[in-house]
């Protein structure tokens, strides 16, 4: 049978703030406050604190590369529809004489709050251009 050795005991001060956590803490974990106490004076003590807090940071970096990459992606897609856009519109539009090029923009307002209501639509339930585009197709971007 093996011997249990005995903890030594310690007194330690705490302001009223930092004892009311723990005691809120050991309350919903339904342990004992020097058993928190114990395990968060090893952790703070323990050599492999900053190995393992540095893996965290390291984590949280790789997951942020990660956002950004993709929104690198998502603008480049963005960039080159509009791109593709506005040299489409000025290759096919021929300019307007004046008398037909008012009634025109009076049309050209009817069908803008068209296309906004229709892009709010779009950005609310549709997929995005960005999920319609393939991974392959998008990689072809940056070419």
């Amino acid at each position: 049978m093996a011997l249990r050795k005995k903890k030594a005991q310690i007194s330690v001060y705490l302001d009223p703030k930092t004892m009311g956590i723990l005691a809120d803490y050991a309350a919903r974990r339904d342990q004992p406050q020097s058993l928190i106490a114990e395990a968060a004076i090893a952790s703070f003590l323990s050599p492999d604190a900053a190995e393992q807090r540095e893996a965290a940071i390291a984590k949280r970096l790789d997951q942020l590369d990660r956002r950004m990459a993709r929104l690198e992606r998502d603008l480049g897609i963005s960039v080159e529809t509009l791109a593709v856009f506005v040299r489409f519109w000025l290759a096919t539009t021929p300019t307007l004489p004046e008398p037909a090029a008012h009634a025109a923009r009076a049309k050209a307002g009817e069908r803008y709050e068209a296309f906004v209501a229709a892009l709010g639509r779009r950005l609310a339930t549709g997929p995005r251009l960005v999920q319609e585009v393939s991974e392959e197709g998008a990689g072809e971007l940056g070419r």
